[in-house]
């Protein structure tokens, strides 16, 4: 008789899940990068953390422009432009306006391992103490002298509680009819709805400041780059942002007048034109007293 054989294996696997994804680690020393869970294992679009990815792999000074993505990866500038936008919303992307040497502003682009408010968070966390050491009570904090007593922050009973905050004034109508006739200057800058009222109010401190419509849209609809790499309205909220100065109060000094215009008189002697305040002679015909008396001497 053949002897009876069992089909399970001779060695039991230890550590190894019986479904799903097995590492294969190979320690590394050079070209690799160092990636949060929290950012690898985020949820949504994997080409946000495709990106996110590939940025932390570049040195420092890579490009990361829009146009400089578009050319490593397959996908469009709207999906390149939207995982930008989802990673600056979630605190890894950081753009900061620097004036750089002779006053020129440029936008300088920082990318964190993790978010600066998490990374604050985690600063600030308490250090783990020993075992058996007592808890540390927390100090209560100095009273400040012009702050008000607990008693008086509470509103005595039958006094009116205080008004509600005014609402934010109304944008001015003329904002988003700028807004939207700027299709009409230049066919690529066609806005929605919603960014027409986030970019309402900006348009409205430009007219505060005593612009006219027509200066407003020259200047945002000059010298616009070819293609357009982003959305028009980030273009626009970008030519906002920077307030022109106000106008002084007082009224700057008025040039001086200029001198008045002599009217033109005709001479009585020779009947030229000339200018003068009043009729009479030129500076060429003699009075007529001088005239009469050479005439008489010429005579005799």
């Amino acid at each position: 008789m053949a002897e009876p054989k069992s089909n399970a294996p001779l060695r039991a696997r230890t550590g190894t899940p019986a479904s799903g994804v097995i590492h294969v680690r190979t320690r590394l020393t050079s070209d690799f990068a160092v990636i949060a869970n929290s950012l690898a294992q985020r949820r949504g679009s994997a080409v946000t953390v495709g990106v996110a990815a590939y940025i932390l792999s570049l040195p420092d000074g890579a490009p990361v422009r829009i146009d400089a993505l578009c050319a490593h990866f397959t996908e469009g500038e709207i999906l390149i432009s939207r995982a930008l936008r989802e990673l600056e919303a979630d605190g890894y992307l950081e753009r900061r306006r620097e004036r750089g040497p002779g006053g020129v502003i440029r936008t300088r682009t920082f990318f964190h391992d993790v978010p600066a408010g998490r990374a604050a968070a985690e600063a600030g966390a308490e250090a783990p103490r020993p075992v058996g050491a007592p808890a540390p009570v927390p100090e209560a904090p100095a009273a400040r002298p012009d702050a008000p007593s607990p008693s008086a922050a509470r509103p005595e009973a039958g006094r009116p509680a205080p008004p509600p905050p005014a609402p934010d004034p109304a944008p001015d109508p003329r904002a988003a009819a700028l807004l939207a006739s700027l299709r009409l200057a230049d066919r690529r800058l066609v806005l929605s709805r919603h960014e027409v009222d986030r970019l309402a109010p900006e348009v409205g401190r430009w007219l505060a400041l005593g612009f006219g419509p027509e200066e407003i849209t020259g200047h945002l609809t000059a010298r616009l780059p070819d293609p357009l790499r982003a959305r028009p309205a980030r273009i626009l909220a970008y030519r906002l942002r920077e307030l022109p100065p106000a106008l002084p109060e007082q009224p700057l000094a008025t040039p001086p007048a200029r001198p008045a215009v002599l009217p033109w008189q005709t001479c009585d002697g020779c009947e030229r034109a000339f200018r003068a305040p009043l009729p009479g002679r030129c500076r060429d015909c003699p009075p007529p007293g001088a005239a009469r008396g050479a005439a008489l001497a010429a005579a005799c």
